[in-house]
């Protein structure tokens, strides 16, 4: 498997080089953004991991080039910054996992596996519900056929309550496998609840059927109880 390393800091860009191709890793490294997005461009399924904080440009524009062309690549993103902003934004442009710095190779390595097991097929990657139907793998999102053009965390947000349709997903699921929050010392039930009601409109409206229940002082189900 392809990994593609986007980090300025030579000496982490080389540790984390030299480990991966330990463990059976193809990886190319890229020390600028500008290096970076042609080699992503022309490897459509690498998977990528982006430090933040580059020089030449805001890592941020990669993740919209990135998912704006529709590259598959998953994307993992290495920080030290780690507030509710800066994960928000992440996500929301289309990052799919977040490590923060420092981190346990073993963890990032765990990270990765859980990422290509996704992309690769490992978990079904093509979701019904009812009418609504998700692909995955290219970030697609029909209902009753016409598409639905969600934002990348609004797509990620579906994703975990369709793998779990039919069960109740309380917040504290959520903030911990959407937004990637362990700790609750800052709460985020009203980012959490803002982003449901954008999804509820783009995926319900203008259709009589409601599929995002609200389970009150819970958290959310998507789909019927089982």
């Amino acid at each position: 498997m392809n990994v593609i390393i986007v980090e300025d800091d030579v000496k982490i860009a080389k540790r984390l080089q030299q480990g991966l191709t330990e463990v059976g890793y193809s990886v190319t490294v890229c020390h600028s953004g500008m290096e970076a997005v042609p080699r992503i461009k022309h490897m459509d399924d690498a998977l990528v991991i982006l430090d933040l904080g580059l020089p030449d440009c805001d890592d941020i524009d990669i993740l919209k080039h990135i998912r704006t062309h529709r590259h598959a690549n998953p994307i993992l993103i290495l920080t030290a910054r780690d507030t509710l902003d800066d994960r928000v934004s992440g996500f929301d442009q289309g990052a799919d996992d977040y490590l923060i710095k420092p981190f346990a190779f073993p963890g990032l390595l765990a990270r990765i596996r859980a990422l290509l097991r996704r992309s690769n097929g490992g978990e079904n990657h093509e979701l019904h519900v009812g009418s609504l139907k998700i692909d995955r793998l290219r970030r697609h999102v029909q209902r009753n056929g016409e598409e639905i053009i969600l934002t990348p965390l609004e797509f990620k947000l579906l994703s975990y309550l369709c793998t779990h349709r039919g069960q109740t997903v309380s917040r504290e699921m959520l903030a911990r496998n959407v937004w990637g929050i362990q700790s609750r010392a800052t709460s985020i039930d009203n980012v959490i609840d803002v982003h449901i009601f954008h999804l509820r409109k783009k995926i319900e409206e203008p259709h009589t059927e409601r599929i995002i229940s609200t389970i009150r002082g819970i958290g959310y189900r998507l789909g019927n109880s089982i």
